[in-house]
This record gives structure tokens, C-alpha cells and sequence, in this order.
């Protein structure tokens, strides 16, 4: 019993010693939270950059020509086939997306990040067109709720490393 409570005192000692923060503490009035809510995302081509677009804004918001910062945006979408049978078709293919962003301080036109996101599924192809291509759209839209995710976090956590003493 004291064995485990001395565990259990050791590894809180050691939490508090290893430098994580929580990146939304303070709540609405975190620097995170305070940067995301300000922010603009420009229009993005394509499909995949509606779909993009809508699911970053489901997460922050657009807040129009107004915001401090701004969100630009370039996809590349890309499906290949990689499984081949004997009579040459396909029966797996890839489907890629990746997006550079930029993030823009409007005020004094600084690009404060200049990264790259990207994720990529596989997709079976099977004898149904139909089923083919639905499976394609469906992977795109997981796709783009991954990219909206790594972009929404890596500017929260690069604000919250800035505004850190």
C-alpha cells in the first residue's frame, strides 16, 4: 500500500517537472484561443478545398477581413493505384492530401508560419463504380478533417510556445 502511494506521489512530482502546459488553460481567454478566434481563411480551389476550408472553420471560425491573421491555403489531392491484378486493373489506390499553409499577421503582413499538413488513406476498388467513387469521397472528407486538425493545432501550439515566458 505505501509502495504504491509513494508511486503515485513520485510520478506527480514528475508531471509537474516536465514542461507540459495545457494549450487552452485559461479557457476563451487563452493566447490560443485568443489567436484562433481572430483569424480569416482565405478561399481554397477545389473541391477539397471547400471541404478543407469548412472543416477548419467548424473548428475556429471565419472572421471575415476584419481578422489580425490570415490563413492561406494551397492543396495538392492526389489518387494513385498501387494494386494491380494480372489483367492490369486496379484494386487499391491511395489517395493523398497535403496543404501548405501560411499564417499571416495582417497588421504587419509576417508570415508567422509556413508549414506543411498532410495525411493520405487507402481505398479498395471494387467492381461497383458507384462504390468506388463513394468510397473516394468519403476518404477525402476524413482527409480533410485530419488537415483541418494538424493545421488548428500547429498554430495553437505555435502561439502558445510564442506567448510562453
Amino acid at each position: 500500500m505505501t509502495f504504491r502511494l509513494a508511486l503515485t506521489i513520485a510520478g506527480a512530482l514528475a508531471l509537474t517537472g516536465c514542461g507540459l502546459h495545457p494549450l487552452y488553460s485559461g479557457g476563451s481567454g487563452s493566447t490560443a484561443a485568443a489567436t484562433l478566434s481572430n483569424v480569416s481563411i482565405g478561399p481554397i480551389e477545389g473541391h477539397a478545398g471547400w471541404l478543407v476550408r469548412n472543416a477548419i472553420i467548424d473548428r475556429i471560425g471565419d472572421h471575415g477581413g476584419s481578422a489580425r491573421y490570415r490563413l492561406d491555403i494551397k492543396l495538392d489531392d492526389q489518387i494513385e493505384g498501387y494494386g494491380i491484378r494480372a489483367d492490369r486493373t486496379t484494386t487499391r489506390e491511395r489517395r493523398t492530401l497535403r496543404a501548405r499553409y501560411q499564417f499571416v499577421d495582417t497588421a504587419t503582413n509576417k508570415t508567422l508560419i509556413d508549414a506543411t499538413a498532410g495525411s493520405d488513406v487507402g481505398i479498395d476498388v471494387v467492381n461497383s463504380e458507384y462504390a468506388t467513387i463513394a468510397a473516394e469521397q468519403t476518404a477525402l472528407e476524413r482527409l480533410a478533417d485530419t488537415l483541418a486538425d494538424q493545421i488548428v493545432t500547429r498554430i495553437a501550439v505555435e502561439t502558445r510556445k510564442s506567448a510562453a515566458p
